[in-house]
């Protein structure tokens, strides 16, 4: 809604709300808030809560700390599970001491983006996430463990579903918070589950995803159990996405929608497909950006790990869902809930724009299965591969003058040496597996 300045101090005052979180994202994707009592909301609707951006990972150094708040009215609403001391949220933008929008800010990035496609003629970019998770049992101290909490399998229902009241649970709590959701269900591994919520432009679906996923995890500590967006937290089972459904609007017209191709796509779908398509192992590390990422994205688990579209099968990484007029789109697959729904968006965006930009041909669709393509048939085919791991996607992201652009120097840098220290730990850790394997062998 468009909240003014008056009606959120009318609403507070009138419902009682004692404190007020100041949400924002760091680098890494992570739910940041300062809280403050309610006394305090004027001074943070007139931008002048300062904190401390050196204790946020990516932000900036200690001796350029101070840094502020600066609320979007329109995201204020109330949680709806805190029944006394009420508690509301504002989004907040990160501005420096001198008035000018932090460079590093994820949301600012994405808005930058958005400032860019509206130059080419793109009033809004609209995105329609699906953010997968799992729910997990908890131990006596309410720490997560790895025992699923059912055995259920895609669009399962109770008995076999045991997170049937926990997702109705979080739907009613998303309702009230203003989501429309159109669908709930179970999905295809034990424990995993997915939600389906109304598209939105692309800075609100962004804020949608980071309040879903807080949502999310409250319910269900609420029934006792841990809710992870870790995208394999199994082996051998299937795991989470967050496919990102998104078409380019002008005004009220489509830009994806021709009536007269063959496939319903305008010569701009075509060619914002072909951007995402060129720079896919370039954005892997921004859409898929942990070590744990690609152990997902593995044939024969329903997770793209080739860069190839379709209108009619879901092996590729884009696909072309059926709708066709105003919701005409393509569904990008590769993401996952991991990553910083914000940069995400905002590469992606990028990289269509720099198709659109550059008029660039799309290659053929692929509209068989490719998990069952010999290596030598895909490379005939021209089918790249996603990277198969964190380092070789951190390369190919400094590689791509264009992603490295729409991050900004700033991200860039820290983003990336933040990654490298996740590598390396990762790279130098003694598994489990490797002492089951390696310990009596030798």
């Amino acid at each position: 809604m468009n909240y003014t300045r008056e009606d959120i101090l009318r609403i507070a005052k009138e419902q009682n709300v004692r404190f007020i979180r100041l949400q924002f994202t760091d680098l890494l994707g992570s739910i940041k808030n300062l809280e403050i009592p309610v006394s305090q909301l004027e001074k943070a609707l007139d931008n002048k809560m300062m904190f401390d951006g050196s204790s946020i990972e990516g932000y900036v150094r200690i001796e350029e700390s101070d840094m502020y708040l600066y609320p979007d009215l329109s995201t204020w609403v109330i949680f709806p599970w805190v029944t006394e001391n009420k508690v509301a949220r504002l989004i907040c933008d990160i501005y420096m001491p001198d008035g000018t929008p932090f460079a590093g800010d994820p949301r600012g990035i994405l808005k930058r983006t958005l400032q860019e496609a509206e130059a080419m003629g793109f009033s809004t970019m609209n995105v329609g996430p699906e953010p997968e998770f799992f729910l997990f049992q908890t131990d006596d101290k309410g720490n997560p463990t790895t025992e699923l909490n059912d055995q259920g399998g895609y669009f399962d229902l109770a008995p076999t579903d045991l997170g049937e009241n926990c997702r109705r649970d979080i739907v009613l709590m998303l309702e009230e918070m203003g989501f429309e959701v159109e669908a709930s269900h179970h999905e295809v591994a034990p424990g995993q589950h997915e939600i389906d919520f109304k598209y939105a432009p692309a800075i609100k679906a962004a804020d949608q995803i980071q309040t879903f996923k807080l949502v999310v995890k409250t319910i269900a500590r609420q029934h006792g159990l841990h809710a992870t967006f870790m995208p394999k937290p199994l082996f051998g089972m299937n795991g989470s996405g967050m496919h990102a459904h998104q078409s380019l609007f002008r005004g009220n017209e489509n830009a994806f929608y021709d009536a007269n191709d063959k496939l319903g796509l305008s010569a701009v779908a075509r060619q914002y497909m072909a951007g995402v398509l060129r720079h896919a192992r370039g954005i892997a590390a921004i859409t898929n950006p942990t070590v744990n990422s690609y152990k997902r994205l593995v044939p024969g688990y329903e997770a793209p790990c080739y860069v190839a579209w379709s209108a009619s099968n879901r092996s590729p990484m884009i696909r072309i869902p059926a709708s066709r007029g105003l919701s005409t789109r393509i569904e990008v697959r590769n993401p996952d809930p991991a990553a910083n729904p914000y940069l995400a968006l905002a590469v992606m965006l990028k990289a269509g724009l720099d198709g659109i930009a550059n008029k660039m041909s799309i290659p053929a669709p692929v509209d068989r299965n490719i998990y069952v393509m010999s290596e030598e048939e895909r490379m005939d085919a021209g089918i790249p591969s996603l990277p198969i791991n964190l380092k070789e996607a951190l390369a190919e992201l400094l590689r791509d003058d264009v992603i490295c652009e729409a991050l900004g120097d700033h991200a860039l840098s820290h983003f990336y040496e933040l990654k490298e220290i996740e590598w390396d730990m990762y790279r130098t850790q003694v598994h489990q597996w490797e002492r089951d394997q390696y310990l009596t062998m030798y």
